[in-house]
């Protein structure tokens, strides 16, 4: 599955659709010093929302749903979602 990324330019948590991204101005202050959170995405299968790290908005390393009901692993890649295939 490959599908695109869409960026809101405001916060609006009831906006935020399955594979919608949102950015964090200060991704500094979140997480880590060396892999700070930079943003929020909904998940592209069931919607929760997510706190993503730099690494993986530059698609470094895969990212996978919190939600106890759903298990999505996938990568973010030049503004689309790409599932991650199985081993």
């Amino acid at each position: 599955m490959v599908q695109e990324c869409t960026l809101l330019s405001v916060w609006i948590p009831e906006q935020m659709k399955p594979g919608t991204m949102f950015l964090l101005r200060e991704e500094a202050e979140f997480g880590s010093v060396e892999n700070p959170y930079a943003a929020v995405l909904a998940c592209p299968s069931c919607g929760c929302l997510g706190y993503v790290t730099l690494a993986q908005m530059l698609g470094y390393e895969s990212t996978i749903c919190g939600s106890a009901c759903c298990s999505a692993e996938f990568f973010l890649e030049n503004g689309s979602i790409r599932s991650r295939r199985p081993a």
